[in-house]
């Protein structure tokens, strides 16, 4: 396989270059993971009988590889990290491919099982690579574009369902298996007819804990907890509450995807303009306000109306999570990122592991509204801890308590 370093990579043609390999990543990992989502709550609602409960165990299973996802650190003591987030991204599509196979509990949570150490790893390691290969000034920008194009290829999923699933008479067996399908091959073709690229810091093949990285530590593990809240239950709750459809499910997600595509890029330069801290300040008082709002839809009777408004709105905020991303970019050592992400995405997961069927118990035998007042608290946290990024992050000037080694240029 050809080594290519990256400061020699704009030689290639335009379709060969780091940034295309990412922005074709972006575009095919949605394909299998979004149509799973996508079809998730019905299938397993109309097919295993699945209650509150059951869900969260689900999810719970589902996010045990991201706890592991440290395991990458040993992963790439043998395999480049572009090779190994293209072979995660290969057994995604295939385990996606083969979910409607397995229509009984068991079934169902070992092909999630598979499939999310493939989505895990490989987020894992695109994380990395993304800031290994773009340069801080042109990051937010670029990540609010990968963003994007993820979002347009998830719309054209989703479309794809709404527009054919009844009126073709689809079956789940035969979506998932085009969709998987198609990831896995792409994949396949991206690790044939790609270069391997050579960053010029190379990374550290060992486990990274640094006491100065405690805040994007906080700020991962916080976001984990309150993401799932959202992932797990917010479109259950359509189902369940309010009976959507695979359709309507469908494009409910569509409407909120379509917003993001027009607004991540948005956000993007937004960050790069207003900086991390303020960015994330932004995103959790909404949060907090969405979350208060989905509670409401439970004590005070809301419609389904502000329940879609809200679930759009929510998506919005999430996307201001790259910031967290940039915030890390500016404070890091450049070997560290590697190590980092995989350490970064295991705190993430902490609370994920057991946080779905906590919660799924919550939602069952106490109230549906008491899980989205448990997420409104989170969110709160989160905001108190994004009070300590500086305006200007930088390595030694990672936390508001921290005097600044330099003044940049305002």
């Amino acid at each position: 396989m050809k080594i290519v370093r990256l400061e020699d990579a704009h030689r290639l043609p335009v379709w060969r270059r780091p940034a295309t390999l990412l922005f074709v990543m972006a575009m095919a990992m949605p394909v299998a993971f979004a149509t799973w989502s996508a079809l998730l709550n019905n299938f397993v609602i109309e097919v295993a009988a699945f209650d509150g409960s059951d869900i969260g165990w689900l999810h719970s299973v589902r996010e045990i590889p991201g706890f592991f996802a440290i395991g990458v650190i040993a992963l790439i003591m043998f395999i480049r990290e572009q090779v190994l987030g293209l072979i995660s991204l290969i057994l995604l599509g295939a385990a996606t491919a083969v979910t409607a196979q397995f229509p009984q509990m068991a079934g169902i949570l070992t092909v999630t099982m598979l499939s999310s150490i493939g989505y895990h790893y490989y987020e894992t390691v695109n994380q990395s690579l993304q800031l290994q290969w773009i340069d801080k000034a042109r990051a937010p920008q670029m990540l609010g574009w990968l963003l994007s194009a993820g979002s347009a290829a998830t719309l054209v999923v989703y479309v794809l369902i709404a527009l054919s699933w009844d009126r073709f008479s689809l079956t789940y067996s035969f979506v998932y298996w085009m969709a998987g399908g198609f990831t896995a091959l792409v994949a396949l073709f991206c690790l044939i007819a790609y270069p391997q690229f050579e960053s010029p810091h190379p990374q550290l093949k060992t486990f990274v804990l640094r006491r100065r990285y405690w805040l994007y530590y906080a700020l991962q593990f916080m976001s984990g907890a309150r993401r799932q809240i959202f992932l797990v239950f917010a479109a259950f709750m359509m189902v369940q509450k309010f009976g959507f459809e695979v359709h309507q499910t469908t494009q409910l997600f569509m409407i909120a995807l379509v917003v993001n595509i027009v607004v991540a890029p948005v956000l993007g330069r937004i960050v790069a303009y207003f900086g991390e801290r303020r960015a994330l300040v932004v995103e959790y008082i909404g949060l907090c306000i969405v979350f208060a709002a989905y509670a409401g839809i439970y004590y005070l009777h809301w419609g389904v109306v502000l329940a879609v408004v809200l679930y759009v709105v929510n998506q919005i905020f999430f996307s201001l999570a790259l910031a967290i991303k940039t915030y890390f970019q500016k404070i890091a050592d450049p070997q560290d990122i590697a190590p980092t992400a995989a350490v970064a995405f295991t705190i993430n997961h902490i609370a994920a592991v057991f946080l779905p069927v906590a919660l799924g118990y919550v939602w069952d035998y106490y109230s549906p509204g008491l899980v989205f007042v448990l997420a409104v608290a989170m969110a709160f946290g989160s905001l108190v801890l994004s009070l300590l990024i500086p305006r200007h992050p930088a390595p030694g000037h990672e936390t508001v308590f921290q005097t600044r080694l330099f003044a940049p240029a305002e």
